[in-house]
């Protein structure tokens, strides 16, 4: 990236900003006086928030490498630990425990055994 250097004032400038946004965001519904009640359509549709950003963040990380989609999935060691991990959590239902299986199997295969 180019372009002229920022100078004290402007970063000073750029950090109050941003925490001001940062606090108005996170606080907005503290700053009302009265409860604010969400929508029961609304608080069924979060119940899926989590679960929608776990997958936004795991699915491309297993299927694409450099940008572009993993064309032989077979020799990629993330599919396999991304099933072991899988594997783990529909028989004992923790995440910890998903989280471990899933990073043990990536590392053997990484280190013990040179792939990807």
């Amino acid at each position: 990236m180019t372009g002229l250097p920022m100078s004290t004032g402007e970063i000073l400038l750029t950090f109050a900003g941003l925490t001001v946004i940062t606090v108005v965001t996170r606080c907005f519904f503290f700053l009302s006086e009265r409860e604010l009640v969400l929508p029961a359509w609304v608080q069924r549709g979060l119940r899926y928030a989590p679960l929608a950003a776990l997958a936004a963040v795991v699915v491309p990380e297993i299927t694409m490498s450099a940008g572009r989609f993993v064309t032989e999935p077979w020799l990629d060691p993330r599919t396999y630990a991304a099933a072991a991990g899988s594997a783990w959590f529909f028989w004992r239902r923790g995440i910890l425990g998903t989280i471990v299986v899933g990073m043990a199997v990536l590392l053997v295969l990484k280190l013990g055994f040179g792939l990807g």
